[in-house]
């Protein structure tokens, strides 16, 4: 190839990478609007190369053709048979949108989600709105939250680690009015350290605690350090 020709090549491709710039720059704005040099938009959706949806951002995040949580047929025959025939009742009143971005897996499950608030886990709705963070297993459990919750007038900051079994595995919690520490397992057969207030359904306690607290099938085994005057 002569050096002519290298540049009319060169020239082409450089015409070509602009006008793919423009292209994607319109396909973007489309549906939002550019002002002052902020870009505004409802929702963005990214591919990857296979074309499948993998990663939702928006207010809500747009809703997505291979996300199994919002399919009820892909539902109900991948989540509904492990659990009792009143599950796809259940589901119905679940909560699956969220506003944030929402990264799902090849086979379209959620696998880390970061909203205010997140989605209701698939095995059950939330007491109360979880703004923060969550990380499911391949198949879309959760194995992992950690977020700030309203209770009555004040709010509560927790992380939670969950098993494959999609059982509670390790819960860190500070709440003003309620207990602070850590809990491994659950509060009728765990240990926890920590403090509680009186009457807490995570000791058992008729009155309140500071220490470490073994519990085995609701009865405490272990004691150590109580609450002063106790």
């Amino acid at each position: 190839m002569t050096t002519a020709k290298l540049t009319r090549t060169v020239r082409w491709l450089q015409l070509y990478a602009a006008l793919m710039t423009v292209a994607l720059a319109v396909l973007f704005v489309r549906s939002g609007t550019a002002a002052g040099g902020v870009l505004r938009a409802r929702g963005l959706i990214i591919e990857d190369a296979a074309g499948r949806e993998r990663i939702l951002i928006g207010a809500p995040v747009p809703e997505a053709a291979n996300r199994v949580r919002t399919d009820e047929t892909r539902v109900r025959d991948l989540w509904a048979p492990r659990f009792p025939d009143a599950y796809m009742g259940y589901y119905q009143d679940y909560i699956h949108e969220t506003n944030g971005m929402l990264i799902l897996s090849e086979d379209g499950f959620d696998r880390l989600v970061v909203g205010d608030p997140v989605p209701d886990p698939n095995i059950g709705k939330r007491i109360v709105p979880s703004t923060g963070m969550v990380i499911n297993d391949p198949e879309g459990f959760e194995r992992m939250g950690y977020g700030l919750k309203p209770v009555d007038d004040r709010h509560v900051v927790s992380l939670g680690l969950d098993t494959e079994r999609i059982e509670e595995g390790l819960v860190l919690i500070l709440d003003d009015d309620g207990p602070r520490g850590v809990l491994v397992g659950t509060p009728a057969d765990g240990i926890f350290l920590g403090s509680a207030p009186a009457g807490h359904d995570w000791t058992g306690l008729e009155e309140s605690f500071q220490g470490l607290l073994i519990r085995r099938d609701g009865e405490t085994v272990y004691q150590m350090n109580p609450a002063p005057g106790n």
